[in-house]
């Protein structure tokens, strides 16, 4: 990728995009990707879809979700302090202490949130965001109400780094990184001849109820969808690999294998992978991937699904990390798999022929 692209990412990965709140965002991707669809499509759940050849009778839909997590304002009490609930997989212990950005209903604004100093005891055992709460500065919970209400959302502020040129580190790379990895694959293969419809979604909600993901598909009905996400790695101190697959930074992209997931479709992954010498690993999803695929695969008469992810450090704090290399190679992946389908392969897994 160029400098240019990884432009677009960093400005994706400093735009608030707290499920449910995701039109700026989208906004961002529409405008990047929109000279190299075909067509860009919307719908009323918020979801951004680049298509090309739209008239093609074979579709594959590409899916990945712009949403992060982020923190929901939950109560103000009358000295002005904020308590909040999670929007999405928030990890509690990773929040003590951080800065937020609150997206206000009249302005956004600056906070943090407190803990007590650990001379006062700080903060023991177990405990939940319930038990934490943000300080914006407020004097009175009526000075808060002036800028902000109950149902506001939150994120981490945080900066976007690079570190040494090989990784990038930010919150809310999950899945930002999916969004911008379908609409560069987008991109390169409207530069192909390609005989296929290829729908690239980047889809909302993923992080609370993946019902973007469901209304792209029922929409679309694809004869296969790919979900494009992220999953843990596992190669950094303290993990317990006896538990995990091990999944590696600079390994390459992550294909899941397990019931959701279709065989026929792996194998063109792994046609392409060996084609272009990319590296693969794997993890296992027995029964649910617990992505975007599980619902688009629910949609109409049942569509085959895949699930293509990038290996992630730190999942769900506000410092998750990635390699560019990976990026790199699994844009390279999807991009020489789609443009070898012709459209007249048969997803039955109990025939041979396709």
């Amino acid at each position: 990728m160029t400098d240019t692209q990884y432009d677009v990412l960093m400005d994706l990965l400093h735009t608030p995009s707290p499920s449910s709140m995701e039109m700026a965002i989208q906004k961002k991707w529409i405008n990047y990707i929109q000279e190299y669809a075909d067509e860009i499509r919307t719908d009323h759940v918020g979801n951004a879809i680049a298509v090309l050849n739209p008239d093609a009778p074979f579709k594959v839909l590409l899916a990945g979700h712009c949403d992060e997590i982020g923190l929901v304002i939950q109560r103000i009490d009358e000295r002005g302090f904020i308590f909040f609930e999670k929007m999405g997989g928030i990890n509690p212990k990773a929040a003590i202490g951080m800065r937020v950005t609150v997206l206000g209903y009249k302005e956004t604004i600056t906070g943090v949130i407190g803990v007590n100093a650990q001379h006062q005891g700080g903060i023991k055992g177990d405990f939940d965001v319930q038990d934490l709460y943000m300080d914006c500065g407020f004097q009175s919970k009526q000075e808060a109400l002036n800028k902000v209400q109950v149902g506001d959302l939150c994120v981490f502020k945080t900066e976007p780094e690079i570190l040494q040129d090989r990784y990038i580190s930010a919150r809310g790379l999950d899945n930002r990184t999916g969004a911008f990895m379908v609409a560069e694959v987008i991109r390169k293969l409207s530069e192909k001849n390609i005989p296929i419809g290829v729908y690239g979604a980047s889809t909302v909600n993923e992080e609370t109820n993946m019902g973007g993901a469901y209304f792209a598909a029922a929409g679309i009905e694809p004869d296969f969808a790919i979900g494009i996400d992220v999953t843990f790695a596992t190669d950094y101190p303290n993990v317990d690999t006896k538990k995990l697959v091990e999944v590696h930074l600079e390994g390459g992209p992550v294909l899941a294998k397990g019931a959701p997931i279709h065989r026929k479709v792996n194998q063109w992954l792994e046609e392409a992978a060996e084609e272009k010498s990319i590296p693969l690993q794997y993890e296992l999803t027995p029964a649910a991937t617990r992505t975007d695929a599980d619902k688009m695969r629910y949609t109409g008469k049942g569509v085959p699904v895949a699930l293509v992810s990038l290996p992630l450090r730190y999942m769900h704090s506000p410092v998750e990390t990635v390699s560019k290399k990976d990026m790199e190679q699994e844009i390279e992946l999807l991009v020489t798999m789609l443009a070898k389908l012709t459209g007249e392969e048969n997803l039955d897994p109990l025939r041979d022929d396709g």
